[in-house]
Order: structure tokens, then sequence, then C-alpha cells
């Protein structure tokens, strides 16, 4: 039973016990949650553990990955394990529900197209389905130049880092494969490995999403949606909806074919909760329209930022909405604003000119 089925009173028990807990003396996260790929945090603890080892004295075969920052701490990854385990009884049947759920969702992603914002998506996924289709051989490297601040929690407080310059070139060949491009930070360049997990490689999909892997997603914007509630990776106590918001926020800032991107703008529009905000900012402070949603869980608002005047993408932020052991309301935990996006041919290879269309 998941959390859209459970009953409020239910909700209220756990909700009180958890508050009821003490917080922990020390940091002892379930080695699971080290292994989520997407989580901002141990993205963090990557970069420093490769950062301290010298190419020379770590073999490529054995570093640890480094991955591109992306805009999604798991708030849950400092909760309590006790709070968690309380907060997800009954939640067995997270991913499958019967035919009674399934209705229940399109009720819901129904009543959620008369939102605002599901009017500024429509706009957003028109403007998308405008650009010209790339062609990107399986040889080549989609290159992402961006700005980037984050909150390392590790210490038991958010402590936000300065605006920092961040490169990406990804292999897009469809895989599985061990050595998925190189990422250039502080002016050091180290290689992305596959995935914690993947000893055979890791294929093109979500947690790699190429330009054909995804050309080759629905474009009918109900089964898209449909297909993201069914493939993304579920995580103890987080709510579904959010989730979904959250994985189609880490295929935004990239390059992909148009009408992939009308599709996902358009099945975001159906998820419940999903607002818009005309006060929000990238990374770097340009103004923008937002797509927003809270996680009313663990107060935290995730931002998407839009360009007013072509509905571009201009990058993402995340920040706490209510006061939590690590930090108050207001805290920044990420922000990002995207400056590059080309196609090249040679990894660690600067295109000859960059903008954030695609063209180089």
């Amino acid at each position: 039973m998941n959390d859209r089925h459970a009953s409020p009173g239910r909700h209220d028990d756990r909700d009180e016990i958890a508050r009821l807990l003490p917080v922990p003396a020390e940091w002892d996260l379930p080695r699971e949650q080290h292994l989520r790929h997407k989580d901002l945090l141990m993205r963090h603890i990557d970069r420093d553990q490769a950062a301290s080892a010298t190419p020379e004295s770590t073999p490529a075969s054995t570093a640890r990955p480094v991955r591109r920052a992306r805009p999604l701490l798991r708030p849950a990854l400092v909760a309590s394990a006790a709070a968690l385990a309380l907060a997800v009884a009954g939640t067995t049947g997270a991913v499958l529900s019967g035919n009674g759920g399934r209705h229940d969702d399109a009720a819901r992603h129904a009543a959620a197209d008369t939102r605002p914002a599901a009017a500024l998506l429509h706009r957003i996924s028109n403007a998308a389905a405008n650009h010209g289709t790339l062609t990107v051989r399986d040889d080549q490297f989609l290159y992402t130049r961006e700005k980037v601040r984050e909150a390392d929690i590790t210490t038991g407080k958010a402590v936000v880092s300065p605006l920092k310059d961040y490169e990406s070139w990804m292999s897009q060949k469809p895989g599985p494969l061990h050595r998925l491009g190189v990422f250039r930070a502080d002016g050091e360049t180290l290689p992305i490995n596959a995935e914690l997990g993947d000893t055979e490689g890791t294929p093109a999909g979500l947690s790699r999403p190429t330009y054909t892997w995804l050309a080759s997603l629905p474009t009918d914007p109900d089964k898209l949606l449909a297909y993201l509630y069914a493939k993304t990776p579920a995580a103890h106590g987080r709510e579904r909806d959010q989730a979904v918001f959250e994985q189609i926020g880490t295929l935004l800032g990239g390059l992909m074919p148009p009408r992939t991107a009308a599709a996902l703008y358009q099945a975001a529009a159906k998820i419940p909760g999903v607002d818009r905000s005309s006060r929000v900012r990238d990374a770097i402070g340009r103004p923008g329209l937002g797509i927003v949603r809270d996680d009313t869980r663990y107060g935290v608002r995730t931002e998407w930022v839009f360009d007013p005047k072509d509905y571009a993408y201009l990058g993402s932020r995340s920040y706490l909405t209510k006061d939590t052991s690590y930090g108050r309301a207001g805290t920044l935990l990420s922000s990002t604003a995207e400056l590059a996006h080309a196609v090249v041919d040679k990894a660690g290879v600067r295109p000859a000119a960059e903008d954030r269309t695609g063209t180089a």
C-alpha cells in the first residue's frame, strides 16, 4: 500500500511518532542509500574521493564514479533510520498497484491539467517542439557546461559551496559501458565510470540518457508518464509523484529530441502538486518563469527555471521550506545554470562555439 492510499490518520500518527524520535547521534546511512546514483550528496562525496586520487595512483577500472551534478538532494538521507522505517510502514506495493490505483492516478492527472502550471508547461512544450532535430552518432559525445552551487550535509549542517564551473562529455554509445565519459571541475578532468552496482557496465536509460535512447521514449504524454511512474526507482519514504517530478528534472538541461522534450513537459503538467512561480532565479541570478513542486514530507522545494522570452530551460534550484536539523527554512540545497550544450567528436574537447540551443 503506497502513500496515495494510506489513510490520513495513519500519516498523522507516523509523522507524530517520527517527530518524537531523538536526532541520531551520528551519521549512519544505510549502504543502499549510498548506491543511489542520482543522489546529489553521494555525487559530492564521489567527486571528493576521486579528486583525492591522481590518475596515476587510481586505475581507471577501479576509480569511483564521478557524476555530473544535478539538483536532486534526497532529504531521506538525513532522516533517522527509525523515522524512515515508521514513515514507510505499509509501502510494500509502492510501485505496483491494482486497477483501482490506475483509475485513481488517471483522475488525479486529469485534474492536474486544469492548474495554472499546466498552461505554462504546454507553452514550454510547444516551444521545445519547434527546436531542430540533431543528428548524433554513437561515436560522439554530448557536451554540457553549467554553473553549480550545492550543499554538503555530511557534517550535519548544510554548507553551501561557492559557484563552480562543471563540464561533462557523455558518450553516446548504446552500451552497456564501463566508461561513460569525462567530467571537468576546478580545472581537473576525471573519468565518469559505470554507475555503482553496474558490474557489466551501464546501458543507455534513465541513468544514462543518450540522445538515441531519449528518441525511443513514448511521445504521447500519458504513455510517457506511465513509463516514468513504472521505471523511476522507488525510494523509501518518498512520495511517488515527487520522485517522478525529480526524475524528469534529471533529464532537463541537456540536448534531447524535440518531440521527447515536448512530451516530457506535457507529462510533467499531469503530475499532481506541480505549480508555477514568477519569482525564480537560476544559479547565476537569471530571473525566469518557474515550474515548482514541494516535497511536503521533507520540506524541500524544487524549482525549474525557464527563460520568459523563449521558454528555454535556464537551470534549477532546490531549498528548504521548513526548519530542519541541518538548516533553516530558505537554506539553499542546490542550484544550477545551464550555459552551453553541443555535440562533439572527442571527450575533453570543448566545442568551437557554445550556446544553450546546442549549436556549435
